[in-house]
């Protein structure tokens, strides 16, 4: 899959971007979760990208979500004199260790997509507003449902602040109605053939439901997949989030009724160039450790708009 984020920016930043490669040298370390989900793999790529742009060399790495891996890819990193390492941490708390080890050697660390549990460690932390994606996420499908019946809900990985989050997000929105009724809630790990198992098995003991609300994208197609099996897709109110390619498709095929897409391809690029400002400059670009950066809703009134993986035009 080609990514495009690099060559939206290209024509804006042409003449700066030459100007600032021509100075910049030496390694960037991204270390993500799984490139086998393709939100991991779009923030991997364009984290890459954006940083050869500016000059560096750069390579990408996967935990897979587990914090040993994590702390040996940091050791490399090390090891290879890195200038910086943009990473998806494995664990809120989990991951603290790496980030210490890495900062105790002299290597800026800047935190995408998902927070550690301890400030004033790594000189940015960028992820997605999940608070308020769960939420617009939430009212969509409340919108969608007609505010009751009864639903499930499939919960992402435990150790990932961003599983409760967007679960309590969610929470808030939907208990403001009082004719709706959650009648399970399951830990599907943001994986799609858990959704699908988890989602099975909620079905079978809850046979009337009429909606299923997702922590993210994969676990909202696993779901699908089961519904579909079971013959109960039609009529079957469903949300997701991140706003991955597959979900754009279901969305487009009137089986997802929305998604909330996560802005990766912006805030994976918007950490390198924070990264490379403090390499530079030796000072930081933004002030602030934790940023938010809004999410968007996809449906059927502007999936059109979505022009490349993660990326929504909204110019229209």
């Amino acid at each position: 899959m080609k990514l495009t984020r690099r060559t939206i920016l290209a024509t804006v930043a042409a003449l700066p971007l030459m100007a600032q490669a021509a100075m910049a040298d030496g390694l960037i370390s991204i270390i993500v979760n799984d490139p086998s989900n393709p939100y991991w793999f779009t923030e991997g790529e364009v984290a890459k990208a954006t940083a050869e742009e500016l000059g560096y060399d750069a390579n990408v790495a996967a935990h897979k979500g587990d914090t040993n891996t994590e702390s040996n890819l940091v050791d490399t990193a090390i090891t290879n004199q890195a200038k910086a390492i943009i990473l998806d941490p494995a664990n809120a708390d989990g991951s603290v260790g790496a980030v210490k080890k890495a900062v105790e050697a002299g290597i800026p660390v800047f935190i995408v997509n998902a927070e550690i549990n301890q400030s004033g460690l790594a000189k940015a932390q960028l992820v997605s507003n999940n608070a308020q994606g769960a939420a617009l996420g939430a009212m969509a499908w409340v919108e969608a449902i007609g505010g009751e019946g009864s639903y499930v809900e499939l919960f992402g990985a435990p150790s990932d602040n961003n599983a409760q989050t967007r679960s309590n997000g969610f929470e808030t929105v939907l208990t403001q109605y009082p004719d709706l009724e959650k009648k399970a809630q399951e830990v599907a790990n943001w994986d799609r053939t858990q959704g699908y198992s988890k989602m099975q098995s909620m079905l079978q003991a809850n046979p009337d439901i009429k909606g299923v609300i997702s922590g993210n994208d994969e676990m909202a197609l696993g779901a699908i997949a089961a519904l579909k099996e079971a013959g109960q897709l039609d009529g079957m109110v469903v949300g997701g989030f991140d706003g991955s390619p597959d979900a754009v498709d279901a969305v487009k095929a009137g089986e997802l009724t929305y998604t909330v897409l996560q802005p990766v391809a912006i805030f994976a690029e918007e950490a390198v160039r924070q990264a490379d400002h403090f390499i530079t400059n030796g000072e930081l670009m933004v002030a602030e450790e934790k940023q938010l950066f809004d999410c968007m809703l996809i449906d059927e009134s502007n999936v059109e708009n979505y022009t490349a993986a993660f990326t929504l035009d909204q110019s229209s």
